[in-house]
């Protein structure tokens, strides 16, 4: 993490201003609180974003984007893995506008089904996100259409930063770090941006998806190979040119985990405490019992669950 040498794109009044423009179309959800936890000693703040409507944190940046942004007769088109065309699917339905959503071959049919019920046109866009992207590039050149990225704009960075906005406000004990899954970049960006190096702020990847890694290493983005159960939602290619802006002077640093602790800790919340998570949902979760992120004791970790577009019956299959 390194001091920025001049404002950053996004700021916290950008967040606040957000956090107002949103609030009527988003659910403030649930912080909850437990002591010593997941093999923690000390006190453990979730986040329960997966309750998000459309299944996760995604919708708040939709809103904001549709909120400040003219929508043209053509409508929105974005790509997405799933929970991000999910998001812009219903914000869309909500504010009368139509939607067109390019998805990639390796989307689970759970996520594309929800796209589908939220109203969009789905789109298969090729095999992978950025085929995905290229896709919806060329229809938004052809319709004119309005588009809306998945993590690199301004607008959407803000969104997912009021996430971090009512965190701070209703984790009851404070916060000393949070833990937060990447992708894209989108979601981390804003809350390091939000809490700005008064709150620990550390990304979370699998070891087959590490695009902000690579970023935070090269100091700007670079393209990584993707091979991960997680690829789904956090299978971007590379991280955002704005979202390595604002991680490099707001992220302390980035843990990464095996598949097989992603799964490890879907099948705990699901198992212990009937929480429904798709595997980038529990990437955070498996950082800590894992020891990807070793918390000392005492300390006040915040995990963020991110997603609930999962397949139940695959997940009741993992025991």
């Amino acid at each position: 993490m390194t001091a920025p040498a001049s404002p950053l794109p996004v700021t916290p009044r950008d967040i606040q201003d957000a956090h107002r423009r949103i609030a009527p179309h988003v659910r403030r959800t649930p912080t909850w609180r437990l002591e010593n936890a997941f093999g923690h000693e000390g006190l453990v703040s979730l986040k329960l974003e997966f309750l998000q409507h459309a299944g996760s944190f995604k919708t708040r940046g939709a809103f904001n984007n549709l909120l400040t942004e003219e929508v043209p007769e053509a409508g929105v088109a974005a790509a997405s893995g799933g929970n991000h065309g999910a998001a812009v699917a219903y914000a869309a339905r909500e504010l009368g506008h139509a939607a067109t959503i390019f998805v990639p071959e390796i989307s689970p049919r759970a996520k594309v089904d929800v796209v589908r019920r939220m109203g969009a046109d789905v789109r298969i866009g090729g095999p992978r996100y950025a085929d995905a992207l290229f896709s919806c590039g060329m229809h938004i050149a052809a319709t004119g259409a309005l588009s809306i990225h998945a993590y690199d704009a301004e607008a959407t960075i803000a969104g997912q930063g009021t996430v971090a906005l009512e965190w701070e406000e209703d984790a009851a004990g404070g916060l000393d770090t949070v833990l937060v899954a990447v992708g894209g970049g989108g979601l981390v960006a804003g809350i390091g941006a939000w809490f700005g190096g008064r709150v620990k702020v550390v990304g979370v990847e699998p070891n087959g998806s590490c695009a902000l890694f690579a970023a935070l290493e090269a100091g700007e983005p670079v393209d990584v190979e993707v091979n991960s159960i997680a690829a789904d939602s956090l299978g971007a290619r590379s991280a955002g040119r704005i979202v390595t802006e604002i991680a490099l002077a707001t992220v302390d640093h980035v843990a990464l985990v095996d598949d097989e602790a992603i799964v490890a800790a879907q099948r705990l919340l699901w198992r212990d405490f009937r929480i429904a998570t798709e595997p980038g949902g529990a990437a955070a979760l498996a950082a800590l019992m894992s020891g990807a992120y070793r918390a000392a004791p005492g300390e006040r970790v915040g995990v963020l669950l991110c997603g609930a577009n999962v397949d139940l019956a695959a997940l009741d299959a993992l025991g």
